[in-house]
């Protein structure tokens, strides 16, 4: 619920003690103020959501008090009062920036339309200035191969459900473009859907993501704020990379799902909450739960319906497609006239083994077209493939010599031959490594992840 403080501003005792009494049986914490010294000393000791304010007060206007919350930077929306309404004044209001307008005596009926639109705007309001933040993604599968088709088929018989949803498969084979298509097709398709990256937030503030946090929960806490699951109630959550959660939110995440409930760090009122979870996952959790780092109880709670998202190298019927797909989008993105793509070029890309999957070829095919001369198709020398191959991904690091000098590499592959050069020299271990490359264990862990290898001893 985005309105939990509420100011009652108004000089008549029995109008403020009616509204205090209403708006506290639906749940809603209200502070009452007499005149503007007394609501700004309100204001001044914590924020509020709404207000209620008179106009005519006994130290001035409502309406001055309306122009100064318009300033502020964190500002409640507000409902003015008034028992000498004209169209006038109503126009005037909502100029300076009122919320709403009602004129006294109003019913309990118009104070329940007020709250509800009021409790509808704010948010819209928070799950917008989450979506702004967002990077924008893809929105649809490619590819009509008989893989995609089973895989379309099992998103259309599991969005029309509530059923919580494991999406699995390897790294860039495109796991969240599932998740929108279930939320997409889905009866929550007009409600928000909110995707957290659980390996990308720091394990001290994931609590405060998913839960939201009270103001002074913590250092740094300024305000309060919604996590995840808040601006997500109505819609879809979707979990990315749950495999990287730590056992303590685990723990806090399966009371969630099954009480639908929760409270803010720092805080304890508890909010109820209706949100579909979907969760993605690159890892075996069956494996993980079976050593130890994932409980058993949330894997059962989560894989009610699993959906396997199958590899690049199972539908390569689909790379034309794909290929065609991109070319057109980083033709545009990037103002180059590329009119197609060679035979020979095609070629290699279908005989490729892609262990990066779909996006890998997305990151191949955007080089490719930046590489490209103006008005001709791409060629096998723009793609900076290594060499075709159909072997499976090792399990164990490859020669980790440095490259040739002449040899002009990909950056990601530079990336992985040094990550692995570094792991060697440590014998493995991955936390000297991680700490010779600077970058935390975790990350470690999911690149070793990404290039399909098996990872060494921790510490």
């Amino acid at each position: 619920m985005p309105i939990e403080k509420i100011i009652v501003l108004d000089d008549e005792p029995a109008l403020r003690m009616t509204l205090e009494r209403q708006l506290s049986r639906r749940g809603y914490d209200v502070a009452t103020a007499s005149c503007l010294r007394e609501a700004r000393a309100l204001l001044a000791q914590e924020a509020c959501d709404l207000m209620f304010v008179d106009v005519r007060l006994p130290d001035g206007d409502g309406t001055d008090l309306l122009r100064h919350l318009q300033i502020q930077p964190q500002k409640p929306l507000v409902v003015i009062m008034t028992g000498f309404g004209s169209v006038e004044s109503a126009v005037a209001c909502m100029r300076d920036g009122a919320f709403d307008y009602l004129i006294k005596p109003f019913s309990a009926d118009q104070l329940e339309v007020t709250l509800r639109k009021a409790e509808e705007f704010s948010r819209l309001v928070q799950v917008n200035r989450f979506l702004s933040g967002e990077e924008p993604t893809e929105q649809e599968l490619i590819g009509d191969s008989p893989a995609m088709e089973t895989l379309r088929a099992h998103i259309r018989k599991v969005a029309r459900t509530q059923a919580t949803v494991l999406i699995h498969g390897e790294s860039g084979t495109g796991k969240e473009l599932v998740a929108r298509a279930i939320w997409r097709e889905s009866p929550r398709a007009q409600a928000p859907f909110i995707r957290v990256n659980c390996a990308a937030i720091p394990d001290n503030l994931i609590e405060s993501e998913f839960f939201g946090h009270e103001k002074g929960a913590f250092t740094g806490a300024v305000s309060r704020r919604e996590g995840r699951f808040e601006l997500a109630n109505g819609g879809t959550l979707l979990l990315d990379e749950i495999g990287e959660l730590s056992p303590h939110v685990q723990a806090k995440l399966l009371r969630v799902l099954q009480e639908r409930e929760l409270e803010r760090v720092g805080g304890n009122r508890t909010i109820k909450v209706d949100v579909r979870v979907l969760a993605t996952t690159n890892r075996n959790l069956e494996q993980a739960v079976t050593r130890g780092e994932f409980r058993q109880d949330l894997f059962f709670r989560l894989n009610v319906v699993p959906i396997r998202v199958p590899p690049l190298r199972e539908h390569r019927s689909d790379v034309p497609q794909l290929v065609e797909h991109f070319l057109h989008r980083f033709s545009r993105k990037h103002g180059v006239a590329v009119t197609g793509i060679s035979p020979e070029a095609l070629a290699a890309l279908q005989a490729h083994d892609w262990p990066g999957n779909v996006r890998e070829l997305q990151n191949v095919i955007e080089r490719a077209v930046i590489l490209c001369e103006d008005g001709q198709p791409l060629q096998p020398r723009h793609l900076g493939l290594l060499a075709p191959s159909r072997q499976p991904v090792p399990s164990a690091p490859p020669d980790t010599a440095p490259a040739d000098p002449g040899e002009l590499l990909p950056l990601a592959e530079i990336e992985k031959r040094y990550i692995l050069q570094v792991l060697e020299r440590c014998n493995g271990n991955r936390t000297r490594a991680a700490e010779k490359l600077g970058i935390s264990v975790r990350t470690l862990r999911n690149k070793l992840h990404e290039y399909g290898l098996r990872p060494g001893p921790e510490g």
